[in-house]
Protein backbone atom coordinates (compact mmCIF):
# COMPACT_ATOMS: atom_id res chain seq x y z
CA UNK A 1 0.00 0.00 0.00
CA UNK A 2 1.45 3.22 -1.21
CA UNK A 3 1.58 6.22 1.21
CA UNK A 4 -0.92 8.34 -0.07
CA UNK A 5 -3.21 5.80 -0.06
CA UNK A 6 -2.89 5.35 3.24
CA UNK A 7 -2.92 8.95 4.42
CA UNK A 8 -6.64 9.13 1.63
CA UNK A 9 -4.47 11.96 -0.84
CA UNK A 10 -3.31 11.40 -4.44
CA UNK A 11 -1.89 14.44 -4.84
CA UNK A 12 1.82 15.81 -3.56
CA UNK A 13 0.35 18.25 -1.53
CA UNK A 14 -3.19 16.57 0.43
CA UNK A 15 -4.86 18.41 2.68
CA UNK A 16 -6.10 15.81 6.16
CA UNK A 17 -9.67 16.08 7.05
CA UNK A 18 -10.06 19.83 5.88
CA UNK A 19 -7.79 21.75 8.45
CA UNK A 20 -5.34 23.10 6.12
CA UNK A 21 -2.79 20.76 7.20
CA UNK A 22 -0.52 19.54 4.60
CA UNK A 23 2.13 16.82 4.46
CA UNK A 24 4.44 16.21 1.86
CA UNK A 25 4.00 12.80 -0.24
CA UNK A 26 6.66 10.10 -0.11
CA UNK A 27 7.78 8.34 -2.70
CA UNK A 28 6.63 4.65 -3.19
CA UNK A 29 9.50 1.81 -2.18
CA UNK A 30 11.03 0.19 -4.90
CA UNK A 31 9.37 -2.90 -6.48
CA UNK A 32 12.73 -4.70 -5.40
CA UNK A 33 12.75 -5.12 -1.44
CA UNK A 34 16.51 -5.44 -1.34
CA UNK A 35 17.27 -2.51 -3.57
CA UNK A 36 18.24 -3.18 -6.80
CA UNK A 37 17.15 -4.79 -10.14
CA UNK A 38 18.03 -9.06 -9.61
CA UNK A 39 21.25 -9.72 -11.51
CA UNK A 40 21.22 -11.29 -15.06
CA UNK A 41 21.27 -14.88 -14.82
CA UNK A 42 24.16 -16.46 -16.38
CA UNK A 43 24.01 -17.83 -19.56
CA UNK A 44 23.84 -21.48 -20.62
CA UNK A 45 27.55 -21.85 -21.67
CA UNK A 46 28.42 -20.92 -17.73
CA UNK A 47 26.22 -23.35 -17.01
CA UNK A 48 28.07 -25.88 -18.83
CA UNK A 49 31.62 -25.29 -17.73
CA UNK A 50 30.55 -25.68 -14.14
CA UNK A 51 28.59 -29.27 -14.59
CA UNK A 52 31.32 -30.14 -16.87
CA UNK A 53 34.07 -29.41 -14.35
CA UNK A 54 32.36 -31.01 -11.32
CA UNK A 55 31.59 -34.20 -13.77
CA UNK A 56 35.53 -34.16 -14.11
CA UNK A 57 36.03 -34.12 -10.73
CA UNK A 58 33.69 -37.10 -9.75
CA UNK A 59 35.61 -38.93 -12.44
CA UNK A 60 38.85 -38.27 -10.97
CA UNK A 61 38.01 -39.18 -7.49
CA UNK A 62 36.74 -42.37 -8.75
CA UNK A 63 39.54 -43.36 -10.66
CA UNK A 64 41.61 -42.75 -7.75
CA UNK A 65 39.37 -44.96 -5.66
CA UNK A 66 39.79 -48.12 -8.43
CA UNK A 67 43.35 -47.30 -8.70
CA UNK A 68 44.07 -48.21 -4.90
CA UNK A 69 45.06 -45.15 -3.30
CA UNK A 70 44.59 -45.13 0.23
CA UNK A 71 44.30 -41.92 2.53
CA UNK A 72 47.14 -41.11 4.93
CA UNK A 73 47.02 -43.53 8.05
CA UNK A 74 49.88 -41.95 10.20
CA UNK A 75 48.08 -40.59 12.78
CA UNK A 76 47.53 -43.45 16.34
CA UNK A 77 43.82 -43.78 15.48
CA UNK A 78 44.96 -45.95 12.56
CA UNK A 79 41.71 -48.04 10.71
CA UNK A 80 42.13 -51.37 10.81
CA UNK A 81 43.15 -53.17 7.72
CA UNK A 82 40.72 -55.10 5.62
CA UNK A 83 43.13 -58.32 5.90
CA UNK A 84 41.61 -58.77 9.30
CA UNK A 85 38.17 -59.58 8.36
CA UNK A 86 38.82 -60.78 4.59
CA UNK A 87 38.16 -64.29 4.16
CA UNK A 88 41.27 -66.10 2.35
CA UNK A 89 38.93 -68.47 0.36
CA UNK A 90 41.35 -71.02 1.49
CA UNK A 91 39.34 -74.28 2.96
CA UNK A 92 40.19 -74.74 6.35
CA UNK A 93 40.21 -78.45 6.46
CA UNK A 94 39.19 -81.53 4.40
CA UNK A 95 38.66 -84.58 6.94
CA UNK A 96 37.17 -84.83 10.78
CA UNK A 97 37.39 -87.16 13.29
CA UNK A 98 34.05 -87.86 15.86
CA UNK A 99 32.65 -84.48 13.97
CA UNK A 100 36.24 -82.68 15.13
CA UNK A 101 38.12 -80.97 12.29
CA UNK A 102 41.56 -81.87 11.60
CA UNK A 103 44.23 -81.63 9.38
CA UNK A 104 44.72 -77.36 9.88
CA UNK A 105 47.26 -75.64 7.73
CA UNK A 106 50.66 -75.22 8.99
CA UNK A 107 50.98 -71.37 9.45
CA UNK A 108 49.30 -68.80 10.80
CA UNK A 109 46.05 -69.18 9.33
CA UNK A 110 45.64 -72.95 9.76
CA UNK A 111 46.17 -71.81 14.08
CA UNK A 112 43.16 -69.57 13.85
CA UNK A 113 40.95 -71.86 12.11
CA UNK A 114 42.06 -74.69 14.82
CA UNK A 115 41.09 -72.13 17.23
CA UNK A 116 37.89 -70.95 16.42
CA UNK A 117 37.02 -74.84 15.48
CA UNK A 118 38.03 -75.54 18.80
CA UNK A 119 35.63 -73.25 20.70
CA UNK A 120 32.57 -74.30 18.53
CA UNK A 121 33.58 -78.22 19.55
CA UNK A 122 33.95 -77.21 23.40
CA UNK A 123 31.13 -75.13 23.62
CA UNK A 124 28.67 -78.03 21.90
CA UNK A 125 26.09 -79.98 23.86
CA UNK A 126 28.50 -83.03 23.73
CA UNK A 127 30.68 -81.34 26.57
CA UNK A 128 27.93 -82.28 29.01
CA UNK A 129 27.76 -85.93 28.47
CA UNK A 130 31.03 -88.08 29.79
CA UNK A 131 31.71 -90.02 27.18
CA UNK A 132 31.58 -87.42 23.99
CA UNK A 133 33.24 -85.22 26.16
CA UNK A 134 35.97 -87.00 26.88
CA UNK A 135 36.21 -88.04 22.69
CA UNK A 136 36.61 -83.84 22.56
CA UNK A 137 39.08 -83.29 25.07
CA UNK A 138 41.54 -86.00 23.02
CA UNK A 139 40.79 -84.76 19.86
CA UNK A 140 41.42 -81.29 20.19
CA UNK A 141 44.08 -81.23 23.31
CA UNK A 142 47.19 -82.66 23.02
CA UNK A 143 47.81 -85.94 25.24
CA UNK A 144 50.04 -84.72 28.08
CA UNK A 145 46.86 -81.56 28.12
CA UNK A 146 43.64 -84.23 27.46
CA UNK A 147 44.92 -86.58 30.45
CA UNK A 148 45.44 -83.78 33.02
CA UNK A 149 41.99 -82.48 31.84
CA UNK A 150 39.59 -85.03 32.23
CA UNK A 151 39.46 -85.75 35.94
CA UNK A 152 39.07 -82.35 36.72
CA UNK A 153 36.15 -81.76 34.12
CA UNK A 154 34.37 -84.99 35.80
CA UNK A 155 34.05 -83.44 38.92
CA UNK A 156 32.92 -80.08 37.16
CA UNK A 157 30.29 -81.41 34.92
CA UNK A 158 29.04 -83.36 38.37
CA UNK A 159 25.31 -84.64 38.76
CA UNK A 160 24.85 -81.77 40.91
CA UNK A 161 25.74 -78.99 38.06
CA UNK A 162 24.13 -80.92 35.64
CA UNK A 163 21.05 -80.72 37.75
CA UNK A 164 21.22 -76.82 38.37
CA UNK A 165 20.93 -77.02 34.08
CA UNK A 166 18.06 -78.99 33.92
CA UNK A 167 19.80 -82.12 32.73
CA UNK A 168 19.84 -85.72 33.73
CA UNK A 169 23.45 -87.11 34.97
CA UNK A 170 24.09 -88.30 31.54
CA UNK A 171 23.43 -84.19 30.46
CA UNK A 172 20.17 -85.27 28.56
CA UNK A 173 17.41 -82.79 29.09
CA UNK A 174 13.64 -83.94 30.54
CA UNK A 175 10.83 -85.11 27.91
CA UNK A 176 9.82 -82.41 25.70
CA UNK A 177 12.47 -80.01 26.34
CA UNK A 178 15.64 -78.94 24.41
CA UNK A 179 18.92 -77.86 25.53
CA UNK A 180 20.90 -75.77 24.34
CA UNK A 181 24.33 -74.68 24.11
CA UNK A 182 26.30 -73.49 20.72
CA UNK A 183 29.33 -71.56 20.54
CA UNK A 184 29.84 -68.89 17.24
CA UNK A 185 32.73 -67.14 16.95
CA UNK A 186 33.25 -63.43 15.28
CA UNK A 187 36.60 -63.75 15.12
CA UNK A 188 39.99 -64.55 16.12
CA UNK A 189 43.61 -62.52 16.96
CA UNK A 190 46.93 -63.82 16.81
CA UNK A 191 48.61 -63.14 20.07
CA UNK A 192 51.87 -64.62 18.94
CA UNK A 193 52.74 -67.32 16.68
CA UNK A 194 56.05 -69.49 15.75
CA UNK A 195 55.94 -72.75 13.76
CA UNK A 196 55.47 -75.00 16.64
CA UNK A 197 53.37 -72.83 19.00
CA UNK A 198 50.30 -70.08 18.92
CA UNK A 199 48.06 -68.25 21.03
CA UNK A 200 44.67 -67.65 19.60
CA UNK A 201 42.44 -65.50 20.98
CA UNK A 202 38.63 -66.12 19.75
CA UNK A 203 35.57 -63.34 20.52
CA UNK A 204 32.52 -65.45 20.48
CA UNK A 205 29.13 -64.90 21.17
CA UNK A 206 26.99 -67.91 22.92
CA UNK A 207 23.69 -69.19 23.33
CA UNK A 208 23.21 -71.65 26.55
CA UNK A 209 19.82 -72.54 28.21
CA UNK A 210 16.95 -75.02 28.20
CA UNK A 211 13.95 -74.69 25.53
CA UNK A 212 10.65 -75.96 26.64
CA UNK A 213 7.21 -74.38 28.33
CA UNK A 214 8.13 -75.42 31.84
CA UNK A 215 11.76 -74.25 31.35
CA UNK A 216 13.21 -72.39 35.07
CA UNK A 217 16.48 -71.42 32.65
CA UNK A 218 15.82 -69.76 29.28
CA UNK A 219 18.16 -69.69 26.38
CA UNK A 220 20.09 -66.72 26.43
CA UNK A 221 22.89 -65.14 24.99
CA UNK A 222 27.15 -64.71 26.17
CA UNK A 223 29.90 -62.80 25.18
CA UNK A 224 33.30 -64.10 25.62
CA UNK A 225 36.51 -64.19 24.82
CA UNK A 226 38.40 -67.67 24.60
CA UNK A 227 42.02 -67.70 24.15
CA UNK A 228 43.92 -70.59 23.34
CA UNK A 229 47.72 -71.72 23.92
CA UNK A 230 48.27 -74.10 20.38
CA UNK A 231 51.34 -76.51 19.95
CA UNK A 232 52.28 -77.94 16.84
CA UNK A 233 52.08 -81.77 17.67
CA UNK A 234 51.46 -85.01 15.41
CA UNK A 235 50.81 -82.53 12.58
CA UNK A 236 47.99 -80.73 13.49
CA UNK A 237 47.70 -77.90 15.97
CA UNK A 238 46.79 -79.15 19.59
CA UNK A 239 45.33 -77.14 22.76
CA UNK A 240 47.99 -77.28 25.45
CA UNK A 241 45.87 -74.89 27.71
CA UNK A 242 42.76 -72.23 27.41
CA UNK A 243 41.40 -69.32 29.31
CA UNK A 244 38.27 -67.48 29.21
CA UNK A 245 37.06 -63.70 30.37
CA UNK A 246 33.66 -62.02 29.78
CA UNK A 247 33.53 -59.36 26.71
CA UNK A 248 33.39 -57.49 24.66
CA UNK A 249 29.79 -57.35 24.66
CA UNK A 250 27.38 -55.04 22.46
CA UNK A 251 24.31 -53.08 23.32
CA UNK A 252 21.51 -55.92 23.67
CA UNK A 253 18.93 -55.36 20.61
CA UNK A 254 15.26 -54.55 20.37
CA UNK A 255 14.53 -57.77 19.12
CA UNK A 256 11.65 -59.70 20.42
CA UNK A 257 12.04 -62.86 22.69
CA UNK A 258 11.44 -65.90 20.56
CA UNK A 259 8.99 -68.78 21.50
CA UNK A 260 10.22 -71.91 23.14
CA UNK A 261 9.07 -74.20 20.43
CA UNK A 262 11.08 -71.12 17.57
CA UNK A 263 13.88 -71.73 19.81
CA UNK A 264 13.44 -75.37 19.54
CA UNK A 265 13.09 -75.75 15.98
CA UNK A 266 15.73 -73.49 15.48
CA UNK A 267 18.25 -75.30 16.96
CA UNK A 268 17.06 -78.35 15.20
CA UNK A 269 17.01 -77.05 12.45
CA UNK A 270 20.23 -74.87 11.56
CA UNK A 271 23.52 -76.85 11.81
CA UNK A 272 26.69 -75.28 12.35
CA UNK A 273 29.71 -74.54 10.30
CA UNK A 274 33.50 -75.15 10.00
CA UNK A 275 35.41 -71.89 10.51
CA UNK A 276 38.18 -70.96 8.26
CA UNK A 277 40.38 -67.30 8.44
Amino acid sequence: MSNDDQYGGGTGHAEVGGTGQTRTRLPDPPSDPYGGPRRTPRSSRGLITVVGVVVLLIAAIAFANRSGDTPDTTTSDKAPDTTSTAPTGTAPVTTKTAGIPKGFAHDEQGAQSAAANYAVALGSDGMFNKNTRHALVDGIYAPQAAAALKGPQDAAYGPAFLARLGLDANGAPPQGNTFVTRTIPIGTRVENYSPTSAKIAVWYTGVIGMSGEKSTDPVRTTWKTWTFELSWVADDWKVVNDTQQDGPAPVPGDVPVSTSDDMSKAIKEFGGFTYAR
